[in-house]
């Protein structure tokens, strides 16, 4: 007997069985057919949803981004939140390897998903940049940032986090990945202005740290 799902349903089955696949297999080695075969679906029934596999890649990427740029937009708007706090909370949100999977999120940094990872890393920086210049623009005009780059600040502050931050990406020791924090804090510091290690003790107290 046929089984009929709903659109949503369907296309939410063939990009969860084909992300699964794309970590395992890689993305390049992974096939249209492959993920047929998994899910147990025509090629007519595929293409009715995806015109290609990189269009399924976009789609799983787009779905952790849209993700992120919730839970960041939703601590911007927190009108009982600092300026300092929000950014924090920002950068948080962008922890999403307990959605994605211990797994799925190993697997994505082999090199065979090297376009994954590039796709995953430029949607993010697009999609979050803007709410973490409405915060630093929040923040300059109550005096707490001083900065003339708020945007640009932001991205390169989002790329050095999204790398050394990933343990993935960046290997570090235990031992050395609050130093990590510590030194991209007060690369924070010096970007917006602020006074050495003010921002630090707000991220202590945020964060609940020794």
């Amino acid at each position: 007997m046929r089984v009929v799902k709903e659109h949503n349903e369907r296309r939410n089955e063939i990009l969860d069985v084909a992300g699964k696949l794309f970590a395992i297999k890689g993305y390049e080695k992974c096939t249209v057919n492959d993920i047929l075969k998994e899910i147990g679906i025509a090629k007519g029934t595929f293409y009715y949803y995806f015109k290609s596999k990189e269009e399924i890649l976009d789609a799983i990427i787009m779905r952790v981004t849209d993700m992120i740029v919730e839970r960041a937009a939703e601590a911007a708007e927190n009108a009982k939140l600092t300026p300092e706090i929000k950014l924090l909370s920002i950068f948080m949100s962008m922890q999403v390897k307990s959605e994605v999977g211990d797994e799925i999120a190993d697997e994505l940094h082999q090199p065979e998903n090297a376009l994954m990872q590039q796709k995953s890393l430029n949607s993010i920086i697009k999609g979050v940049t803007p709410i973490l210049t409405a915060v630093i623009d929040e923040g300059i005009a109550k005096g707490v940032f001083h900065t003339d780059f708020p945007r640009q600040y932001m991205q390169i502050f989002l790329l050095s986090t999204s790398v050394f931050l990933d343990a993935g990406t960046f290997q570090v020791e235990p031992e050395e990945q609050q130093e990590m924090l510590r030194a991209l804090i007060a690369l924070l510091e010096k970007m917006l202005g602020i006074a050495d290690e003010s921002m630090w003790e707000v991220a202590r107290q945020h964060w609940n740290m020794q």
